[in-house]
């Protein structure tokens, strides 16, 4: 039963990186009116009679988040009676599902009423939790935390801060990434790093301010976390989970601020486009595992200075 939950969970969080992927897709190709404004039938039929690229597009999202709903309540479930007894696993799963039918309401909502590009642009973050939640029951599930020991893990402040720290500030990155997209501001700024060949190379009008507000966001992430590996590799190296945590998120974020400059210089390819969304995903995803990691820190901390009062 152990072995048939651990194929279950991965192929929910599969399915979650496929929602992620197909809500990127949905909006690099503007498919979001592809079912016109019905939900969740396509143009108020079952078996649309007039098939169209957006169509399809957006109906195959809606079918792959409707399978991925399925299996995230199945795998709430199981994991809840199969390893409840783990401090994280009640909430994991309620988060999971509770995200999950978050982003499928705004999704609903945006098709019937239409939204603000604001409130649009949340929506990929918010799949991006479920999915960095599915993904940390994964982890439980595989008992990741047995093979490095996680019982006798403790973090110094200097490096709780950096892990807490990077995953708020990177949901603010994820945030302006997705408000570019929905603001059609991508192309606003055609030259990279630079926004144009004016003198100054500096913006002037609002959609080139949002486009290099998220470079300079995105630029300040790189180096936040370029900073944070150095600190693992100079004082964290008999810490391995640490230490090749954190060079693993600098080799991510490298690539995701590799493939956010090829979607301008390629003029939105549709490939780089989806990689860059892939790839923020990952590093969403291993940002969370930190913020386990600072969880079971503090409880660590806590036993251990329990256990020192008792002895003295």
């Amino acid at each position: 039963m152990q072995r048939a939950l651990k194929w279950f969970s991965i192929f929910t969080t599969i399915i979650m990186l496929f929602v992620l992927i197909g809500g990127a897709l949905v909006t690099k190709t503007e498919s979001g009116a592809g079912c016109g404004d019905s939900w969740p039938l396509c143009h108020g039929e079952l078996v649309p009679s007039q098939i169209t690229f957006e169509l399809v597009v957006e109906l195959s999202h809606r079918l792959v988040s409707g399978l991925a709903g399925i299996a995230v309540l199945i795998l709430s479930i199981w994991s809840w009676k199969k390893i409840g007894h783990i401090r994280e696993t009640k909430f994991l799963a309620v988060l999971s599902m509770f995200f999950l039918v978050l982003q499928a309401l705004i999704g609903a909502a945006a098709v019937k009423w239409g939204q603000s590009d604001a409130v649009l642009a949340l929506h990929f973050g918010i799949s991006l939790i479920s999915f960095a939640s599915v993904l940390l029951l994964t982890l439980l599930i595989f008992e990741v935390d047995k093979k490095f020991d996680s019982k006798a893990l403790i973090i110094d402040k200097t490096m709780k801060f950096h892990m807490v720290g990077i995953i708020v500030y990177s949901y603010i990155v994820v945030y302006t990434g997705a408000y570019v997209r929905h603001k059609g501001a991508s192309l606003a700024c055609p030259k990279w790093p630079i926004c144009s060949n004016r003198a100054n190379g500096l913006p002037t009008t609002l959609h080139e301010w949002i486009q290099m507000g998220h470079r300079m966001a995105a630029a300040i992430i790189f180096i936040w976390i370029t900073y944070t590996a150095w600190r693992a590799l100079k004082y964290h190296r008999n810490q391995k989970v640490i230490f090749w945590g954190w060079i693993i998120a600098f080799i991510l974020v490298s690539m995701q601020v590799t493939s956010g400059a090829l979607v301008v210089l390629t003029g939105l390819n549709l490939y780089v486009s989806l990689a860059h969304a892939l790839i923020i995903s990952c590093l969403f995803g291993l940002l969370s595992y930190f913020l386990l990691l600072v969880s079971r820190s503090n409880i660590n901390a806590e036993l251990s200075s329990t256990n020192d009062q008792n002895f003295s």
